[in-house]
């Protein structure tokens, strides 16, 4: 007999649900009682409990986002037409004149959008605490790995001890729900012996790693060649700059990074010697379509990678490089491009879409054993998109969702067991405050372009970012 009673547990009733590991159920129903979910099947022998009709809708899990930058929310619009290395000086540099409360405000608006449209899990980058904190407020799930710079290797060892204290003081707060993981930023802005500092650091704490990698010809450039505008950079803060590696993967695997099974974020610039070198060591990928096309980066090898048996998750990555928090249509643009790059119009469905939103996700993540399908005994982390109305045609509700509906908000999202979004509205928050501290910041980041305009050199900027 279950401690909570018929009475507590809820079941909701959908017109299709989209377990992901089993297939689509018409007129299905999940029971959740308290944070699990205890039953999943056709509506009609599913157990007692409080009824709760979602009508014309696709109930599928709470979709896992595998790469964010929520505390640059703010920065939606602001650096456009740029090329990459001068978008990541700008950035750099206009983050660091951003206070707490702004970075937190961002993140908490970021957070809101995402939860709209059904993410209920957030894998976040970040040199501050601010996203954290944010998560922790706004009751979702996920991890916030806490970034490290420094690609001077003679200081290595401050960066490593600054981190340590960083990840001490957010592991005070860390919940069931979020917990705290290292972020060693990228081979452009990290030394070799930094990367075998947070390597050790994260393998005698157990903590998660991250890390951007193989994301751009400037980054390949500096790695392979010790050449283009990432080695100017460098050679303007009086760094020793060489060839370090035969690719941005194999950094990671003679620094000891890839030891620790770290999430890769992007991954467009490998070949088949990377991605077996990334299967062998069972790490997972960040794949993020639309920032990887908006920044010219290329068309990442998804296909090749599913082949080599990796788990590859979807992002959105930043504001500052999407715009948009809309992870179902990142699994749209991804199919697309894959199908544009190989030529084939028979790769990849709206199902394999949702799989990567939801349980490749977790998988990347190293969460699969607790989230990202709609099982029995998994955490109930449930998103409900709604159908417009009943003549709308769905044929196969997960390529509806993908094709079709990939824009639309959410009805209902529900982590942990508890409902986070009804009707489109995120339960218990007003975003008020946060909406006028976000407009407030941009128009004063705008004021700083316009003032700092043209005064930005390669030399002139640093890679260690001022957190307050």
């Amino acid at each position: 007999m279950s401690p909570f009673g018929s009475d507590l547990r809820t079941r909701y009733h959908a017109r299709w649900v989209i377990p992901v590991t089993a297939p689509t159920i018409e007129h299905g129903t999940v029971v959740v009682e308290g944070e699990r979910i205890i039953w999943v099947g056709p509506r009609g022998d599913a157990p007692e409990g409080r009824d709760e009709d979602l009508g014309e809708v696709i109930l599928t899990p709470g979709l896992v986002n595998t790469h964010t930058h929520l505390d640059l929310t703010v920065m939606r619009g602001f650096l456009e037409g740029l090329s990459f290395f001068s978008w990541i000086r700008t950035l750099t540099a206009a983050r660091a004149e951003l206070t707490y409360e702004e970075l937190l405000a961002s993140a908490r608006l970021g957070i809101i959008e995402g939860l709209r449209h059904g993410i209920t899990t957030f894998a976040d980058t970040a040199p501050s605490p601010a996203a954290f904190d944010a998560m922790r407020a706004l009751g979702v799930r996920g991890i916030a790995y806490r970034e490290t710079f420094g690609p001077d290797p003679r200081v290595w060892q401050q960066s490593v001890d600054d981190l340590r204290r960083a990840v001490r003081a957010m592991q005070t707060y860390e919940t069931p729900l979020v917990r705290v993981g290292v972020s060693p930023h990228a081979p452009y802005s990290v030394s070799d012996a930094l990367y075998v500092g947070v390597a050790a650091f994260a393998r005698a704490h157990q903590l998660p790693v991250a890390t951007h990698i193989a994301e751009s010809a400037e980054e390949s450039d500096l790695v392979t060649g010790g050449e283009g505008a990432f080695a100017a950079f460098l050679h303007g803060r009086k760094i020793d700059v060489a060839t370090r590696a035969r690719s941005p993967i194999a950094l990671l695997e003679q620094t000891g990074v890839l030891a620790e099974r770290p999430l890769l974020i992007h991954c467009v610039r490998t070949d088949a010697a990377d991605l077996a070198t990334i299967a062998a060591h069972n790490c997972g990928v960040a794949h993020c379509p639309a920032s990887n096309a908006k920044l010219g980066h290329g068309i990442a090898s998804l296909l090749e990678m599913r082949d080599a048996g990796i788990h590859v998750g979807l992002g959105t990555d930043s504001m500052a490089s999407n715009n948009r928090m809309h992870l179902l249509d990142e699994g749209r643009l991804a199919i697309l491009a894959q199908r544009a790059r190989t030529g084939r119009d028979d790769l990849f469905t709206g199902r394999d879409a949702l799989e990567m939103a939801t349980l490749g996700g977790a998988k990347a993540l190293g969460m699969g054993g607790i989230i990202g399908s709609i099982e029995r005994n998994k955490v109930a982390d449930l998103a409900a998109f709604p159908v417009p109305d009943e003549s709308y045609p769905v044929y196969e509700p997960a390529d509806a969702l993908v094709w079709s509906l990939s824009n639309a908000p959410a009805s209902l999202v529900v982590v942990n067991g508890v409902p986070r979004v009804r009707n489109g509205r995120v339960l218990g928050i007003d975003v008020g405050e946060e909406s006028q501290v976000v407009r407030d910041t941009a128009q004063r980041l705008a004021r700083w372009k316009r003032a700092r305009s043209g005064t930005v050199t390669p030399t002139s900027l640093t890679f260690l970012p001022r957190v307050r």
